[in-house]
């Protein structure tokens, strides 16, 4: 059985972000997302650390972009 994260998310449907993506840091992503993305985290902070901990806007904007594909260009590209 899988176990509940926070707000009742199962910790596997986060598993492909944090898998392809969890070194990505949070500066690097509030160049795409707006600085609210992960708030309180420092930029140098890798999306592991605080995944777990997101809001709900700023999970749902990594998984929208993670399902359709969109979330690797979107870091190469902010990366530059």
């Amino acid at each position: 059985m899988k176990e509940a994260g926070l707000d009742g998310r199962h910790r596997d449907k986060d598993g492909g972000i944090s898998k392809k993506h969890g070194n990505t840091l949070v500066g690097t992503l509030r160049k795409i997302y707006g600085k609210g993305f992960a708030a309180g985290y420092p930029d140098a902070t890798e999306l592991n650390a605080v995944l777990a901990q997101l809001n709900e806007t700023s999970l749902s904007q990594l998984r929208r972009d993670h399902d359709t594909g969109h979330l690797g260009h979107k870091i190469s590209h902010a990366s530059k």
